[in-house]
Parts: structure tokens; C-alpha cells; sequence
């Protein structure tokens, strides 16, 4: 349950407001006058709580929570306790989701500028933002209406922001027009050179690198991610693309809409990525490839190679992922044997 000194909660609501924001349906017979005071863990949660089952890993829990309400799949809300209302969910983690943003909504900061935040007198910036202490807002930068600009951030000379965003303490942003609602954490460093040199016997001669980044709406760019600009042509990131913390995209990247990125991954310079790409933790993707939409990418795969629509992949280099666990398997039949025959 969420601690008080750090997060302040709304409501109550009834049960049929969460149903009706949670794209559930209560059960047969169930009283949707009753009040809901907050979410909670299934094994927290008391008569003030609505929870949440969407693994059988937990229908231990589930099956002594003191939860007055619990977002279920259909077929296991015969298995709720006595006391338990049961909301009817197709996709109960989406409907705890959008049920928590309910009781915890994102509040619009309260609009100041610290004295001591460095602006250039050409900026422009909506009246309702919020900039901490030690922030630079260079030249001709534009801030849309209730950002947040936290501490020592550094917005670059000619920056877009859209509304809604909030940029975290000690980032730094040039080069970039980013969209509306888009979450850049702390320490994120985007528009920073691409690694881009032309190499030979005469030793390496930098390219300029003349690209933007633009990132779309909704999105977010976890903790200590880097996003280098384009060498030419932009590096893209797509609406609702959701990056992780400590993520490395190269220049000229394009990423379709709704991406996911997961911790220590990274993409290498040219590669595009269709609509809806999940990779894996630790993964690598070389340069100049195309990853089709729907694609993922499995934990610490090595990627050399265009992958199709659709496609899952694993292992380094990268196969099929049906191939990759049969060789792994393969291997540890091979290792037990040479174990035996070694005695």
C-alpha cells in the first residue's frame, strides 16, 4: 500500500465508477453502491481495497485476501473468498491500471520558477509550468503549458516540449522536439552526438551529425537512457514507445509506435523498428536492420539480422526462438552425456 508522505490518494468511488473506468463488469447480484477507498496487494488488501488477480501464481492469495473487491478473469471468479465482489475483467492487470490512475491521477504541478533556474530571455514558456532550481533553458527553447522541469535539467537551444511533460532532474535535452505527456526521467541524456566517424588507415574523421531527435506523444525514457540525434536523417521514437532505464539507441534509429525497450538494451544506428517491437533485457541489435512489427526480442539476444513481423527471437547471434531452445537444449544433452562418459 502506498505511503502517505509520498503519494495522496482520491476518491472513494463506488464499485460500478471502477467497473465503468476499469472496463469490467461486476458480477450478477453485486451491490455497486459500495465504496472503494484505494488499491492494495492481494495479500494487503483489506475491506477498504480493491485488488487484482491475473496470475494463477497467486490464487494462493487470492483465495484468503481480505480484498472487498478483485478485478478476475471469468472463469476464475467461482474461486473469489466469501466477502469478495468480483469485477469481471478480459485483461484484469489493464483494468487495475486504469483503476489505480483513478485513485492516484497525475496532479499538474504547481507553477513556479526557481530564482536561481538559468532562462534565456527567448524562450518561450507557458505560464502555468514549473521550473526547479539550477535549471537552463537555452535559446529559443519552447515549454508547452503544466511541464515540469525538475532540477539541474538542461533544456538545449531551439527544444520542444508539447504539454504534460515532465523532464527529470540532472537530463539533458537538445537537438529534439519531443510531443505531449512524455515522461523523461532522471538522468536521461537525448540529442547528444550520434557515433558516427568514417574509419581508415588516416585514422577516424568525425561526420557532423546534422539530425534531430523527435520523440512522439506518451511516452516515456527511463533513468540514465541515452538517445543520440540523427547523422542526417532523425532519430524517431514513436507515440506510446516505452523505454526503460539505462537504454542506448544510436543515431538514425526509427521506432514505430507502442515499442517497448527493457534495461541494458540497445539499438545500433540506422535500424528501424516497426509498430509494437518488444526487446528484452540486455539485448543488442546491430546497425542498418529492420525489425518488423509485433517483433520481440529475447533477454540478452545478439540481433544481426532483419527480423520478420511477428517474429520471436532468441540467443546470439539471433534465431527463431523455437531453434534457439532446441540447440540450448541440445547442448545441455550434449554436456550431461560427456559428464557420464567421463566417470
Amino acid at each position: 500500500m502506498s505511503d502517505p508522505r509520498f503519494f495522496s490518494v482520491v476518491g472513494p468511488f463506488t464499485l460500478s465508477e471502477l467497473a465503468a473506468k476499469g472496463e469490467a463488469e461486476l458480477v450478477a447480484n453485486a451491490d455497486g453502491a459500495v465504496l472503494v477507498y484505494d488499491v492494495a496487494p492481494l495479500d494487503q488488501a483489506t475491506e477498504r481495497h480493491i485488488s487484482f488477480l491475473d496470475n494463477r501464481k497467486y490464487m494462493d492469495a487470492f483465495s484468503v485476501s481480505k480484498a472487498r473487491a478483485a478485478l478476475v478473469l471469468p472463469e476464475l471468479a467461482h474461486l473469489a473468498p466469501d466477502g469478495m465482489t468480483v469485477l469481471l475483467s478480459k485483461d484484469p492487470y489493464r483494468s487495475y491500471a486504469l483503476i489505480a490512475q483513478m485513485f492516484y491521477p497525475r496532479v499538474a504541478p504547481e507553477p513556479w520558477v526557481a530564482p536561481t533556474a538559468c532562462i534565456d530571455p527567448s524562450a518561450k514558456i507557458a505560464a502555468d509550468v514549473r521550473i526547479e532550481p539550477g535549471v537552463v533553458i537555452r535559446a529559443n527553447a519552447e515549454i508547452g503549458a503544466r511541464c515540469l522541469i525538475g532540477a539541474n535539467a538542461v533544456i538545449g537551444q531551439g527544444v520542444s516540449l508539447g504539454e504534460d511533460c515532465i523532464i527529470g532532474p540532472n537530463s539533458s535535452i537538445a537537438y529534439a522536439i519531443i510531443g505531449k505527456r512524455v515522461n523523461i526521467y532522471p538522468g536521461v541524456r537525448i540529442g547528444q552526438d550520434g557515433f558516427g566517424f568514417a574509419m581508415g588507415p588516416k585514422g577516424y574523421v568525425k561526420v557532423p551529425q546534422l539530425g534531430r531527435v523527435v520523440i512522439g506523444n506518451d511516452v516515456e525514457v527511463g533513468a540514465n537512457s541515452t538517445i543520440d540525434r540523427g547523422a542526417g536523417p532523425d532519430t524517431v521514437i514513436g507515440d506510446g514507445t516505452m523505454i526503460d532505464n539505462l537504454v542506448q539507441i544510436g543515431h538514425n534509429v526509427r521506432m514505430g509506435r507502442g515499442c517497448v525497450m527493457v534495461s541494458q538494451s540497445g539499438i545500433s544506428g540506422s535500424t528501424h523498428l516497426g509498430d509494437y517491437v518488444v526487446i528484452a533485457g540486455q539485448a543488442g541489435l546491430t546497425g542498418h536492420l529492420k525489425i518488423g512489427t509485433g517483433a520481440k526480442i529475447g533477454a540478452q539476444a545478439g540481433v544481426m539480422r532483419d527480423v520478420e513481423p511477428g517474429e520471436t527471437v532468441g540467443g546470439s547471434p539471433a534465431v527463431a526462438m523455437k531453434d534457439w531452445l532446441r540447440h540450448t537444449a541440445i547442448l545441455q544433452r550434449m554436456i550431461k552425456d560427456k559428464g557420464r562418459g567421463d566417470k
